[in-house]
């Protein structure tokens, strides 16, 4: 029997391309998004669903029960970025930051367990970032998103290890998305004593998006791989060799002496 697979966030990205992947490997596919109407070409079956209601999710997931009569694969992939100074943040934009980056998949996932259990089993994949791992400056409220799921991530695998459900984070750096556009960003108070620092900061991550991201078929592959392995592993980074080696160093060097680095790399 091929195995369900539900993806949070599929209409476009990463996510997109999980799905579209999977599909041609067989996999029963469905996404998620707020408007399956405006993805008419979209392969994947995409049911209307925004990741920060609880009634859209108990909806979402009941539907594809009923209709599959399981669910095997949850793919965490909803959600958004967020860039500016963590001084001048606006409170109401970082709630609704951690609503959709951790609230949101927190809340699936306690929803999808027991579905999991009834059929013995089960895979959640968290699509975490590479900044989870370390604290950027102009993207600290973001990191600390995706770290927070990265933790939980490690701390639930060992409460359902006795009910044969797996959980996976897939952090990856930087690869071509929209992510862009769908990015919270406070750049706009010129007057601001981080504006210039910020701005040229800005300019290049949407550089390294935009022109020097890799293709998000490398993630798709990993986690078709994932799928496929009988004890995945915990933690898996996928981006450029300088972008693994970042985390690497963190662990090696004392704190300074990397926060020296990353001052001198972003020109701080």
């Amino acid at each position: 029997m091929s195995k369900v697979v539900l993806i949070t966030g599929a209409s476009s990205g990463i996510g997109k391309t999980i799905g579209e992947y999977l599909i041609n490997k067989g996999y029963i596919v469905y996404g998620t998004c707020r408007n399956p109407a405006k993805y008419k070409n979209n392969i994947i079956n995409l049911i209307k669903s925004n990741i920060n209601s609880k009634d859209d999710i108990h909806e979402c997931l009941n539907f594809v029960f009923k209709k599959e009569g399981r669910i095997d694969v949850l793919i965490n992939n909803a959600g958004i970025g967020f860039t500016g100074p963590i001084e001048e943040s606006n409170l109401n934009d970082v709630e609704s930051l951690f609503k959709t980056n951790f609230f949101g998949p927190l809340e699936i996932t306690k929803k999808v367990l027991p579905l999991m259990r009834k059929n013995k089993g089960g895979l959640i994949i968290n699509i975490t970032s590479i900044a989870a791992y370390i604290g950027l400056p102009f993207r600290g409220i973001y990191c600390a998103s995706k770290s927070a799921l990265e933790i939980v991530t490690e701390a639930l695998r060992m409460e359902v290890k006795d009910f044969n459900i797996k959980i996976v984070n897939v952090a990856p750096g930087d690869f071509k998305t929209n992510i862009v556009k769908r990015r919270i960003d406070s750049f706009d108070n010129k007057k601001s004593l981080y504006f210039d620092k910020y701005y040229r900061l800005w300019k290049k991550m949407n550089d390294h998006v935009e022109n020097k991201g890799s293709d998000p078929k490398i993630i798709a592959l990993l986690v078709y791989n994932i799928i496929n392995k009988k004890n995945p592993k915990i933690h898996y980074v996928i981006g450029t060799r300088f972008q693994k080696f970042s985390i690497i160093l963190k662990r090696l060097l004392p704190d300074l002496w990397f926060e020296k680095i990353l001052i001198k790399y972003n020109k701080l």
